[in-house]
């Protein structure tokens, strides 16, 4: 009677984890590791500063989770940190993700914060964004096949593209100043494209580098060119409104490397839109979530379709007008 009675009891339970499994097996997205059974997926953001472009990729990134089904609190909980430029505080906070230990995946947004959480976490999938030149960078063996656990979305933007448009709007433009960060590997790569761009276009490149973001005006005061060109340098564009006000002062056009700064005074851009490379970057991490790609072997990704973004006032403040032509092929049009 009692083998009898013990198999009873084990035919109970196993009836009773079938209609379990049945009933919960919808309920969440298909996710990789101990997250899919114990709660929701737990990603970690590293921010490497505030500005309005870096910031999009956050809210395009945790759109992009939505509509995947990720809904946050009930599917996916994030863990949000930002360095706000402090080298000190990215490495320790992309050192906490590592040591906390209960991260399925982290986004890192920006190349220091990358190149940060890329040496610290090893054993879960880390996704980087707004990286202008992963393989600079040292992120990843190739833009094909990273190697490791990193791969992400890089904003490589259209360099001569944009320095063809401040040919249309000041042909008789002859030099181009440039502010960057010696601290940023991808901001002297974009000095580079730049001036191979330049060589084309029959402009020259006047540069000026900088160590910190309380520096960018002084900088661009001491250009005396025709027009700035802005790289997705973190250290000038989050201190942007110096530099705009020089140019303001100087009578002449900046054209920078994102829409975001257009929305905030430059002239014009042929831009990236970072809302949907948050997005596209979201899409990525759904697969390593679901477990259908590896970061070894998931290629990186960039947004190639580019956007016309331009800034009706701030052309006023210089003297300028559009040509309408230009104006009716905006995306974008902000006074």
């Amino acid at each position: 009677m009692k083998i009898f009675k013990s198999l009873q009891i084990a035919a109970s339970v196993a009836a009773t984890a079938l209609v379990l499994t049945a009933c919960g097996g919808s309920s969440t997205p298909e996710a990789t590791g101990s997250s899919a059974a114990a709660g929701p997926v737990k990603i970690g953001i590293a921010q490497y500063v505030s500005h309005p472009s870096l910031d999009a990729v956050v809210t395009g990134f945790k759109k992009g989770m939505t509509d995947a089904g990720y809904a946050e609190g009930d599917q996916v909980t994030y863990d949000f940190t930002n360095a706000q430029a402090d080298q000190a505080t990215n490495t320790a906070m992309v050192g906490k993700f590592a040591s906390d230990g209960d991260m399925d995946l982290v986004l890192a947004i920006a190349t220091p914060t990358a190149q940060a959480a890329a040496q610290s976490i090893t054993n879960i999938p880390v996704v980087f964004s707004a990286v202008t030149d992963p393989l600079e960078a040292k992120l990843v063996s190739s833009l094909e096949a990273p190697g490791a656990n990193v791969t992400g979305t890089s904003d490589k933007n259209p360099v001569k593209e944009q320095l063809e448009l401040l040919k249309k709007i000041k042909p008789e433009a002859k030099s181009v100043g440039i502010v960057y960060s010696s601290g940023e590997v991808n901001s002297g790569v974009q000095v580079q494209w730049a001036k191979d761009a330049a060589a084309e276009l029959g402009l020259t490149i006047e540069e000026k580098a900088i160590s910190a973001s309380s520096e960018v005006q002084q900088a661009a005061s001491g250009l005396n060119v025709d027009a700035f060109y802005v790289p997705t340098d973190n250290a000038v564009v989050s201190a942007l409104e110096g530099l705009l006000q020089t140019a303001q002062d100087k009578k002449i056009p900046v054209i920078s490397a994102d829409g975001e700064s257009v929305k905030r005074g430059a002239t014009a851009t042929y831009g990236l839109n970072y809302e949907k490379l948050g997005e596209q970057t979201a899409a990525m991490a759904v697969k390593l979530l679901k477990g259908e790609a590896e970061a070894a072997t998931m290629p990186v990704e960039t947004i190639t379709q580019v956007e016309l973004y331009v800034n009706t006032t701030a052309a006023e403040k210089i003297g300028m007008t559009f040509p309408e032509d230009m104006l009716s092929e905006a995306a974008e049009t902000y006074k």
